[in-house]
């Protein structure tokens, strides 16, 4: 009889911490699925757009790592209601709580943390314990909060590349689709981009193109790396300015020549949308940033 008694109130207490964080019902889909199904859309996205799109890519994966964390935090809740459950059940067979005081609790669920924190024969380990819930609960919430804010900005960028895409459509058909050459690895309209740049601006630190086995441009003969530096290192003042001076020169005749994108100083600048320059999410450092060389993309 006392072991189910146990059994009972360490179920009514697990019921009580979940309803802390999980609403009764919800009306629309989970953020996971929502992301799931903007995951698709983004990759089909990808694929009409004949390319990377680095605006979708960084907030596809801003919403990934938010969902990625809410996630674990659930789970950690999870595994820590169990725990103080147990908790109870196993102070309560050993008598060391009232069991009937504690089905006396009234209130919202969110007031149980601090009649049970009142509680004067609770030991400092229950404390803890009741501490690291509340702690997870808080931290969930602003978790998911940020999930659907991500979310959310994903459906954003997602809906306006969708709006995009008949302009897109007619700057694909206008400049086709090339294939690398045999010899070089690149496509005529690269080699063409690369040796008109080369004729305008000095490159002392050399041009970096084919990269193969790279899934991005680089690996398909259509993206080359216009060096500011070398080594790691921060461009001086007046290769930055000839940095900038490139990448201004590429948006002025990106359209024309059959640019589709430029990255430089942590910034991308998509001719396809003429969305004007983005901030791209940091990679970590001097050459993942961009900071060392202007990255040029062709359709």
């Amino acid at each position: 009889m006392r072991s189910g008694r146990a059994i009972t109130l360490a179920a009514v207490l697990l019921g009580l911490f979940t309803a802390l964080v999980i609403p009764p019902a919800e009306a629309k889909p989970s953020p996971q699925a929502q992301l799931e199904k903007l995951t698709k859309q983004a990759a089909d996205l990808q694929k009409a757009y004949r390319g990377q799109i680095q605006s979708l890519e960084d907030t596809r994966d801003a919403a990934q790592k938010a969902g990625n964390r809410m996630k674990k935090l659930r789970t950690d809740l999870a595994a820590a209601e169990k725990q103080i459950a147990q908790f109870y059940a196993n102070s309560y067979m050993s008598g060391t709580i009232d069991g009937p005081k504690v089905f006396t609790y009234s209130g919202d669920p969110d007031s149980i943390l601090g009649q049970a924190a009142t509680v004067t024969y609770l030991a400092e380990e229950k404390n803890q314990r009741l501490n690291r819930i509340s702690g997870l609960i808080k931290e969930s919430r602003t978790a998911k909060k940020e999930a659907d804010g991500k979310i959310s900005d994903l459906k954003k960028e997602i809906d306006r590349l969708e709006a995009k895409k008949k302009d897109v459509g007619q700057l694909l058909r206008k400049f086709g689709f090339q294939a690398p050459d045999a010899g070089s690895g690149l496509t005529a309209r690269m080699v063409s981009i690369r040796n008109v740049i080369l004729q305008g601006f000095p490159m002392p630190f050399g041009v970096g193109c084919l990269r193969p086995g790279d899934p991005g441009e680089h690996g398909k003969g259509r993206a080359c790396d216009f060096m500011m530096s070398t080594g790691g290192r921060m461009p001086d003042a007046a290769a930055q300015a000839r940095g900038d001076a490139l990448a201004q020169w590429c948006i002025e005749n990106g359209r024309q020549l059959g640019i589709m994108y430029i990255i430089w100083r942590q910034r991308y600048y998509d001719i396809r949308t003429g969305a004007g320059w983005r901030t791209m999410s940091d990679r970590g450092g001097v050459t993942a940033n961009h900071y060392d060389h202007v990255h040029v993309s062709v359709f």
